[in-house]
């Protein structure tokens, strides 16, 4: 059964941005998720997502626990994740989740 575009988010929510500690899915900091296919029906996962700043120190971090997530399903051969600065990220990008937990209303 191929990966979808659903399970890969609900993998990311498990991912926290450190200084928040809020989702980086709640946060809106994912663009986009696409998929090529691999090896053996296996997928590749590919994933634009940004930061809150250019120079967010946790990029790093959430990167590698985006990879480390989303790598442990099922059907995923490789993960790449793509920082992209445009367009930038700003909070009308947020859930209402998120905005709850920021106290953001």
């Amino acid at each position: 059964m191929p990966v979808t575009e659903e399970a890969v988010l609900e993998e990311m929510k498990k991912v926290i941005d450190p200084e928040l500690f809020v989702n980086v899915v709640d946060l809106g900091l994912v663009y986009a998720v696409n998929f090529e296919p691999a090896e053996e029906e296996q997928q590749r996962v590919k994933i634009d997502m940004t930061m809150t700043s250019p120079a967010c120190p946790a990029g790093p971090q959430l990167i590698g626990q985006t990879k480390d997530f989303v790598g442990k399903l099922d059907g995923v051969q490789e993960v790449e994740v793509k920082i992209v600065l445009d367009p930038p990220w700003t909070p009308d990008r947020m859930t209402e989740d998120a905005r709850d937990q920021l106290g953001i209303f």
